[in-house]
């Protein structure tokens, strides 16, 4: 029986490979890293006395939130490489002006892992890419639809609205154009997948992939406490 029936088993084992591989080679490096920079001995000294833990013990946290940081850079990307082998489209890989394709349905759409990934003031230069794709009479994507997808949104809200975002060098937002959108991480998903609940459902196959892509090697344990948190960013009861 397949994982999910809307991406090939082989498609997202890949996926969650090459993830698991950056999870460990961030690890590393985090650790060959801590031995070679400079560590303040001043924000040590406190963190080591006000969070109460032992000087090993902080070595350890340092890692993992070096790491953590790194790891996250690469949660954007698996995003993308799981979207891009559903049906009807295309992962335009690192390096092409926006992610996501899907050229029979005339939809495009630049993906981003968190709402605070772009800074405010860099929403306009979104904006203005998509706009650059779409609008113009010239361009190959004229009459699609762009999307600027946030995963996980600021709000556990579900929304698919125009693309609005201010350009604080002229002090107002950019005009509506209903081909230039807005969309959460869910909200995207159904629209890929044609399934309401598909991230939902990722996210709850995922701890069995990583199972099996490991070969038995990483075991997720407190899978309901893990769920919680997608309930949170979600607003799933």
């Amino acid at each position: 029986m397949a994982y999910l029936d809307w991406i090939d088993d082989k498609d997202l084992k890949q996926a969650v490979t090459q993830i698991l591989e950056q999870a460990v080679a961030a690890k590393k490096e985090a650790k060959e890293d801590f031995s070679k920079n400079v560590t303040d001995p001043f924000s040590a000294l406190f963190e080591i006395a006000g969070f109460e833990v032992s000087h090993d013990q902080w070595i350890v946290n340092e890692q993992i939130r070096k790491a953590q940081k790194t790891l996250q850079n690469h949660i954007g990307e698996f995003h993308q490489n799981i979207l891009g082998c559903a049906n009807g489209w295309t992962n335009m890989k690192t390096g092409s002006v926006f992610d996501l394709i899907n050229r029979d349905r005339k939809i495009l759409a630049e993906l981003k892992n968190k709402y605070n990934t772009v800074s405010g003031g860099k929403l306009s230069t979104v904006y203005d890419d998509l706009e650059n794709l779409v609008s113009p009479k010239s361009s190959m994507y004229k009459g699609y639809k762009g999307y600027y997808v946030v995963v996980i949104p600021k709000k556990p809200t579900r929304y698919d609205i125009p693309f609005t975002p201010s350009d604080k060098e002229v002090g107002k937002k950019r005009r509506v154009n209903e081909n230039i959108r807005e969309i959460d991480g869910a909200s995207f998903y159904e629209l890929v997948t044609g399934h309401k609940d598909a991230l939902e459902d990722l996210f709850s196959i995922l701890p069995q992939v990583i199972l099996d892509c490991s070969k038995g090697k990483y075991k997720i344990k407190d899978k309901e406490k893990l769920k919680a948190f997608f309930d949170l960013a979600y607003h799933k009861k």
